[in-house]
């Protein structure tokens, strides 16, 4: 049945009731009977009836009233709840704990038969790198002064007229090649390697291995990052003392090549062209070799100088040579817990959790150690009420 339909019905029925009522009323007039003391019935218990409905509407209201003032029943602030979004960086103090007694247990299975340098991708790269470098200026210092001489047998052979060596030619036109890629070791020095941490951040490889050092500093040879000895004036004259050599028979080579050219401007003929030949590929492995100095960049400092990068590695891995290497990852993550508790006030717990995987190898990359740890460190409870101040903080005064 639709809204109307029942509007309709309720007023036929109202209209039936007032219409079987006249009559009645009428015909009880007609025979002389009295209506009042129905009539003050019907009002007296029709007030009764108003009044209470007034008497639950009030209780009604101030029932939402106390309601609206009090907390609902869904609250239970005695049982307290768990907030972590509070003093977050204070987990990490016991995450700082965890690391260093997972240090002592690392440096206490380490083998005792030599010492442990720390693997890092990117010093490993630098060494390999650097010895690249030192490795070309031995080999163009020796092949310089190797063709300096050969190239001064040629011109003393054509001062005067004379044979010219059938492999002279030949061999100075297959030192640019060598000397060119000498001179793309300096490319090495470009790899961008990096190591990340987890959950701690940045800090928790640094961490864990300063932590190590300070288990067993006697136990390990280098920590793989950080400063490395970029500061030994002993590793950079070396370096500098076989550029400088290198230096010095590259100007002789030069020398000749100009004295080479100059007998080739006076000869006439085959000797010309040929002269003219050996000049031109000895100028070749000239260029070769200047374009390698200046890759060195022997006047700049810090990491734009493949030189001094070369130093630097050169000597951590003089200090390394011959260690074990120990390589680690590791998560570690601190938790703090905050209790709020309406009786009992805030309180603060600390934990960490640290997942540590390390292997030990020889320098030939052989296995000599692996291990799988972890550890979760037991909560400590942190007093946050702390000490009472005094009266000079209400004053203003600096404590």
């Amino acid at each position: 049945m639709s809204i109307f339909d029942k509007i309709r019905f309720v007023f036929i029925c109202l209209f039936i009731s007032s219409g079987a009522i006249v009559p009645i009323t009428a015909a009880l007039a007609a025979d002389g009977t009295s209506l009042a003391p129905a009539a003050t019935g019907d009002t007296e218990a029709t007030r009764a009836l108003q009044e209470a409905e007034l008497r639950k509407a009030l209780a009604e209201a101030e029932r939402a009233e106390l309601l609206a003032q009090l907390p609902p029943a869904s609250i239970r602030p005695l049982e307290g709840k768990l907030d972590t979004r509070q003093f977050g960086a204070a987990g990490l103090v016991r995450a700082v704990d965890l690391a260093n007694a997972l240090a002592v247990e690392v440096c206490a299975a380490l083998p005792l038969d030599a010492r442990t340098a720390v693997y890092d991708a990117a010093t490993s790269t630098g060494i390999v790198a650097a010895r690249s470098v030192d490795d070309a200026l031995l080999r163009l210092a020796d092949e310089l002064a190797r063709r300096n001489k050969d190239l001064q047998l040629y011109i003393d052979a054509h001062t005067p007229p004379g044979a010219v060596p059938a492999t002279l030619a030949l061999a100075l036109t297959v030192v640019p090649a060598v000397l060119r890629a000498s001179a793309d070791t300096a490319a090495l020095f470009k790899t961008d390697v990096t190591a990340t941490g987890l959950a701690y951040g940045e800090g928790a490889r640094a961490l864990f291995v300063s932590a190590l050092a300070q288990a067993c500093p006697q136990r390990i040879a280098g920590l793989g990052s950080g400063y490395l000895g970029e500061l030994d004036g002993a590793q950079h004259e070396r370096l500098l003392g076989k550029l400088r050599s290198l230096a010095t028979h590259r100007a002789d080579y030069a020398n000749r090549i100009a004295t080479l050219q100059r007998l080739a401007d006076s000869a006439k003929g085959d000797d010309k062209r040929e002269m003219a030949a050996v000049a031109t590929s000895a100028g070749a492995v000239l260029k070769a070799v200047d374009a390698f100095i200046d890759s060195l960049r022997a006047g700049e400092t810090g990491d734009r100088s493949p030189l001094t990068n070369a130093a630097r590695y050169l000597g951590y891995a003089q200090r390394t040579a011959g260690a074990l290497v120990l390589d680690f990852d590791l998560r570690l993550e601190g938790m703090s817990i905050v209790k709020d508790s309406l009786f009992g006030g805030q309180k603060l717990r600390l934990s960490a959790v640290a997942l540590l995987w390390y292997r030990v190898h020889a320098p030939d990359g052989s296995l000599r150690l692996a291990r799988t740890v972890r550890r979760m460190a037991e909560p400590v409870e942190v007093d946050l009420r702390g000490a009472a101040v005094g009266g000079g903080f209400w004053e203003g005064r600096v404590p």
